[in-house]
């Protein structure tokens, strides 16, 4: 079927990119890295059987994403109840506007971030009266 099943998170700084996602998402950590045979770090994303993924954040391998340069990859979008709140973490711990919040139109408000190891993300909250 194709559906998405792990995801994983390039960083150049491992302790400062799980602080980062703990911070301002609550995931927690397991060290996978023998298993990996590099610094690699399995993300508990929420409770099992909760909707959502799992995935893992992970030693980068080559140069890190430039500045403004296109995104050549996946973006992840995470689900927020209160989207302000968690914008306000994000910025708090390091993160960075890359597209700012806007409506979605009768479904929900959206915007893109970049974590401190300069990966684009987004965050989503469902709002029927966004716009």
């Amino acid at each position: 079927m194709g559906r998405v099943i792990h995801f994983e998170i390039h960083v150049d700084d491992m302790e400062r990119a799980k602080s980062f996602y703990g911070e301002v998402f609550g995931w927690t950590f397991q060290d996978w890295s023998d298993y990996a045979g590099m610094p690699y770090f399995g993300a508990v994303t929420g409770a099992e059987g909760e909707l959502g993924i799992n995935g893992a954040l992970m030693k980068r391998q080559g140069p890190p994403p430039e500045p403004n340069q296109a995104l050549n990859g996946f973006a992840c979008t995470l689900g927020v109840e209160d989207y302000d709140s968690v914008e306000a973490k994000i910025l708090q711990n390091g993160g960075k506007v890359a597209l700012p919040k806007h409506p979605l139109p009768g479904m929900a408000w959206q915007g893109y971030y970049l974590d401190p190891e300069g990966n684009v993300f987004g965050i989503h909250q469902p709002d029927e009266n966004a716009k």
